[in-house]
């Protein structure tokens, strides 16, 4: 069984110190071609068909924004770490891609409006959720979507934010919401994992 090393310690992680080993994650560096892969073909249905304009909250070192820009999508990756960020646009460099360092909760975009908003297992860390949703329902085009992946870690002291409470947050915000549950893919975790790991795709 695979469990994240970041997952129960995550609001309190030094990410610029985390971010030199973060890549060694399977499903962070996605080194593994099964796990890229994987992650590229929940991408190619998650995302629009035709290129969009893509805000990646909480990139990280840009493994997303990778697969997102190598199937023709516009990227703009925001991560608080200074570190992450230069990772994220050394990997990213040459492609339709710009990164910020700044908050994922109130990204430094300004005025600009996105198609798609992507954020994974960023959205359980915040401390007003809700407030955060509303936010980011502001940024994305009429007839955009919100792709935010999350789950539920740990047994004796779980954290993180359980679909039913996620949908519930959306349903005033969004259209149609669906949820795929992602536990039972080992391949994008680089083997089984027994939490709960799934994905939440709405329309605005």
């Amino acid at each position: 069984m695979r469990k994240k090393r970041d997952e129960a310690t995550a609001p309190g992680v030094d990410w610029d110190a985390a971010a030199a080993a973060y890549d060694e994650e399977p499903d962070h560096g996605l080194r593994d071609p099964a796990v890229r892969a994987a992650w590229a073909r929940r991408l190619r249905a998650w995302l629009p068909e035709r290129g969009c304009d893509l805000l990646d909250l909480g990139c990280g070192t840009g493994s997303l924004s990778l697969l997102a820009a190598e199937q023709g999508h516009r990227v703009t990756g925001v991560d608080l770490s200074p570190s992450m960020i230069d990772l994220a646009r050394a990997k990213l460099a040459g492609r339709d891609a710009v990164f910020l360092r700044g908050d994922a909760a109130a990204p430094p975009v300004g005025e600009q409006r996105f198609d798609t908003l992507l954020v994974r297992h960023v959205l359980w860390t915040l401390p007003d959720p809700a407030r955060v949703l509303r936010h980011w329902r502001g940024l994305v085009r009429p007839g955009g979507r919100l792709v935010l992946v999350e789950g539920v870690w740990g047994a004796v002291t779980p954290v993180g934010i359980p679909a039913d409470r996620l949908t519930a947050l959306l349903a005033p915000l969004t259209g149609q919401a669906r949820v795929e549950r992602l536990s039972e893919d080992a391949g994008l975790w680089g083997g089984a994992v027994t939490d709960e790991r799934y994905a939440v795709v709405a329309t605005v």
